[in-house]
Parts: C-alpha cells; sequence; structure tokens
C-alpha cells in the first residue's frame, strides 16, 4: 500500500499528489490521509472517475481514503 499524506494541503495539491500517486503507483492500493471534506469529495470523484473503489474512514482529525485499483 502506497501512502500519500495531504494533510494541510488546500485543494488542488491533495488531487493533484493524489494524481501523481495513481500514475505512479497503478496497480497498487493507496493510502491516502486528509483533513478536509473538501479534499476528500474531490479525491473521491477523482478515484471513481479512474475507475477506484473507496472505503472512506474519518477519525478525529483526520479522513483516511483507502483507494483501490479495479483489476
Amino acid at each position: 500500500m502506497f501512502e500519500v499524506d495531504v494533510m494541510g494541503f488546500a485543494c488542488p495539491i491533495p488531487v493533484i499528489r493524489v494524481q501523481k500517486a495513481m500514475a505512479g503507483h497503478p496497480s497498487e492500493q493507496l493510502l491516502v490521509k486528509a483533513d478536509s471534506n473538501t479534499a476528500k469529495e474531490h479525491i473521491t470523484r477523482l478515484a471513481e472517475s479512474k475507475g477506484y473503489s473507496i472505503k472512506i474512514e474519518e477519525l478525529k482529525g483526520e479522513i483516511r481514503l483507502e483507494l483501490t485499483p479495479k483489476a
């Protein structure tokens, strides 16, 4: 699993970093750590458009998105 930490960054930086991780690790599951609902929504839309399944876990002050490429 490849980890992408975008905590503290405003959009569009989180989306750009996740796009780069998807391109660099196309068959690998990604764990994205974010701290804003805006980043969560934008990353979710990106992942859906690229065919990833998404699992979201919200912890105190942190949102974790597990993005799994569909085979």
